[in-house]
């Protein structure tokens, strides 16, 4: 009887502790579901519907308005300028701070310092350096590459707004990504990269052949993250081009606080979701681990 019961109380014991880790998620799941899931619910909804009515026009409405094609085409060139150059600025900034230097902790706090900085205070800092009076321009007077200021911010040229901003960007949220890298580099064993050097393999090959493959699971989580704060950006557009170009996320704000139409707000914001869960998609299924294919 004895051993039965020891039996049971070991069976029970097991049962219990399998359903551990289930137990310790139910918080993140709890949080997920209150603040993500449920908002994203209402949110489609009040797209979706006006006056508890189903209907498509707040839909039309965001088609039809004159701004949208524009919040499209501005956010749709952010992604595709900035996400390459963040990811290869980002790559070698975090092989400079994993490398066996001297001091490369002084690097890592220089990298860091605009992670301190809010998106709206870089837009404003970066607007006032491209303005006509700006820093860049007085700097670039002082050493005769200009004789007279040029205009940076300038509304009929969306070439050099979407300079400005890419470059107000990639200083702020480029270290959000060496980060990742940097995570992903110290847990890649020396041992792979010492090997490959003592074979002959130089600095491009040992991270083409051998760091690069290593990190793909590090890679895929910056670029979705900062894919889905790519489509987020508008408080750094806003502070440095003003109303000279729009994204969606600007839209959905003008929609939701100047208009006062929650449902077109909403419709914007519902285009934001797809867009981002498309890109995520189409990162994981283009950066797929070597267990991911196996799985597949």
């Amino acid at each position: 009887m004895a051993a039965v019961a020891e039996r049971v109380t070991l069976g029970r014991r097991l049962r219990r502790w399998e359903g551990l880790p289930y137990w310790l998620i139910l918080p993140t799941l709890a949080y997920l579901a209150l603040f993500f899931a449920w908002p994203m619910v209402k949110s489609f909804q009040l797209a979706f519907q006006d006056d508890g009515v189903w209907t498509l026009q707040a839909f039309r409405t965001m088609v039809n308005d004159i701004e949208f094609g524009n919040a499209v085409r501005f956010t749709l060139l952010l992604i595709v300028v900035i996400i390459p150059v963040q990811f290869l600025l980002a790559l070698v900034m975090a092989l400079l701070v994993n490398a066996k230097l001297r001091g490369r902790g002084i690097f890592l706090y220089i990298f860091l310092l605009p992670l301190a900085i809010s998106d709206l205070a870089a837009g404003i800092v970066w607007s006032s350096m491209f303005t006509e009076l700006g820093y860049l321009n007085t700097v670039l007077e002082r050493i005769g590459l200009l004789e007279t200021p040029f205009i940076w911010i300038n509304a009929s040229r969306e070439s050099l707004l979407l300079l400005t901003v890419v470059v107000a960007e990639i200083w702020r949220s480029t270290a959000l990504i060496m980060i990742i890298l940097v995570a992903g580099l110290q847990g890649i064993p020396r041992d792979y990269t010492e090997a490959a050097e003592v074979f002959g393999a130089g600095l491009y090959q040992r991270v083409r052949y051998v760091i690069l493959p290593m990190l793909k699971p590090s890679i895929q989580v910056a670029l979705l993250l900062r894919l889905i704060l790519a489509f987020e950006v508008f408080s750094t557009v806003i502070a440095i081009t003003g109303r000279g170009s729009t994204v969606l996320a600007a839209e959905a704000w003008r929609w939701q606080t100047a208009n006062m139409d929650a449902n077109v707000a909403a419709a914007y914001a519902s285009l934001i979701l797809v867009l981002s869960v498309v890109s995520a998609g189409l990162v994981l299924g283009l950066l797929r681990t070597p267990k991911e294919q196996i799985a597949r």
